[in-house]
């Protein structure tokens, strides 16, 4: 029977105490969101009488909005990490979170889930008799015809959406000791700024909420989409800058991110961008894990494996050959016991690797049980 063993967690980095600026930047942009978020719901609450525009529609949709955010990411945070707005992903690809290939594909999917979506809304409310989404409403974005002017719509949409972004950035940094109630903190954040914007624009901060119901709903909708899109990317990169600049990162940025435009493999789960510290430790301080032949995995994250054997001893071409050579006696590596191969090889065979009941195996390229293999890999 085999004994298991478990790798013992890595002991959680310490955190440095904020700065005196850190700290004085965190009072003044809360104020300005206090005096944004009250004072502009209070203009909004005026605008909207002028516009006849009921105080009880601007709750229900800002309330709506919130709530949907709030279900959403506390359902699919983990998987994706749950941005379901462009901005959103651009915000997190600028302060290093995910990588820029991993925003545009975000940025797709998002945009034909909002396609798909406002399609599902203007088939129903078709149902209603004399209905035509041309001219009724059906959530689309607009300004101009009597409202507020296109620089007062571009300069409300991109505050808000930096004020989202950086509040998502702040709520989701894996230093935040309530990352559980992060979802909510966000779906808060959303209708908030739903109150302020509903009477002014209608509230995009989300270019692909925008797309979707334009496309539908056309006219004016189309003709002002691009302030739409324009204004909440600026407003995501603003934040997306401003935030590791002020506060900095909990970890090193991801490949592929922020300046950095080169192509990145997406995040198998990335949660709200943030990279596997396990895994990062683990592979720092496994020196095989860059010695290892070009098939060969790193050790396992969890399980209590070897590392893989060098490349040389593999059989590779020279020119393969790692420059890190295997001492010919027993070795301490990343506290595990190093043992030269079991069996001397034969001509023509590879030899057999076996430590701690495991056995690697050429075929998996990878360890395996010593029972759960009893034939001796052959060249």
């Amino acid at each position: 029977m085999t004994e298991e063993t478990t790798t013992p967690m890595p002991p959680a980095p310490a955190v440095p105490a904020p700065t005196l600026v850190q700290k004085l930047a965190a009072e003044s942009i809360g104020t300005l969101i206090l005096v944004v978020f009250g004072c502009g719901a209070a203009t909004a609450a005026w605008i909207a009488n002028q516009r006849e525009v009921n105080a009880s529609f601007v709750g229900t949709v800002g309330l709506a909005f919130g709530l949907a955010i709030v279900v959403t990411v506390y359902a699919f945070g983990r998987i994706s990490g749950g941005h379901f707005n462009p901005a959103v992903s651009v915000g997190a690809a600028i302060s290093g979170r995910i990588s820029w290939i991993e925003a545009a594909y975000y940025a797709g999917a998002q945009i034909v889930g909002a396609i798909v979506g406002a399609f599902l809304v203007w088939i129903t409310a078709h149902g209603f008799k004399g209905y035509d989404s041309t001219d009724f409403f059906i959530g689309e974005n607009s300004f101009g015809d009597g409202g507020i002017r296109w620089w007062g719509a571009l300069i409300a949409e991109l505050v808000l959406t930096a004020i989202f972004v950086l509040i998502i950035l702040a709520t989701t940094d894996t230093r935040n000791e309530h990352p559980g109630l992060a979802p909510l903190a966000i779906g808060l954040t959303l209708a908030a700024i739903h109150f302020v914007a509903i009477p002014l624009t209608g509230t995009s901060v989300n270019p692909a909420r925008s797309i979707g119901p334009a496309l539908f709903a056309g006219g004016d909708a189309l003709k002002d989409l691009w302030l739409f899109i324009i204004a909440p990317l600026l407003g995501a990169i603003l934040a997306g800058v401003v935030y590791p600049l002020l506060w900095g990162r909990a970890e090193e940025p991801v490949p592929g991110s922020g300046w950095q435009f080169a192509t990145a493999k997406p995040a198998v789960a990335p949660g709200w961008g943030a990279p596997d510290q396990l895994q990062q430790q683990w592979n720092q301080q496994d020196p095989w894990a860059q010695a290892a032949g070009p098939q060969a995995p790193a050790s396992p994250q969890y399980a209590q494996q070897p590392a893989a054997p060098a490349a040389q001893d593999w059989g590779q071409p020279a020119a393969q050959t790692p420059q890190q050579e295997l001492p010919n006696e027993q070795t301490q590596i990343s506290g595990q016991s190093w043992q030269q191969p079991a069996q001397p090889a034969a001509e023509g065979e590879l030899p057999v690797y076996e430590q701690d009941g495991w056995r690697w195996d050429y075929a998996k390229q990878q360890w395996v049980p010593i029972e759960d293999n009893g034939q001796t890999p052959q060249a």
